[in-house]
């Protein structure tokens, strides 16, 4: 007598895509920067099966101010990395990371009286 293993639909191996620890490491040299200029205060971070997400919050209570997307599905077409503002306006894709965050890396920037 031989047993085979069930195998069912709901056991496909459905991996979830999430933030290497290298983007994760931009990503957060990012937010420190903006926690100490004031600008941001809390984030969140969503692992899905296609998307990671990392949002972040000038208040805990709020809607993210800007979202931090990944989805390798787009990497062949216009890039798998996106920042998303609060209204859901894509601000900035492509496909290197760092080039990505610019956009948010210029709210840094102020002028001094």
């Amino acid at each position: 007598m031989t047993v085979q293993p069930l195998i069912s639909s709901q056991h496909v191996n459905h991996r979830q895509v999430s933030f290497h620890r290298t983007e994760l490491s931009i990503i957060l040299s990012l937010y420190g920067r903006m926690v100490a200029a004031g600008e941001w205060r809390d984030y969140g971070i969503s692992s899905l099966r296609d998307v990671a997400v990392f949002s972040v919050f000038r208040r805990t209570a709020e809607n993210p101010l800007y979202r931090i997307e990944k989805r390798p599905k787009l990497q062949a077409k216009q890039g798998m990395y996106a920042v998303i503002g609060m209204d859901g306006q894509i601000l900035k894709r492509g496909h290197d990371l760092k080039t990505v965050l610019r956009v948010l890396e210029r709210k840094l920037i102020r002028a001094i009286d």
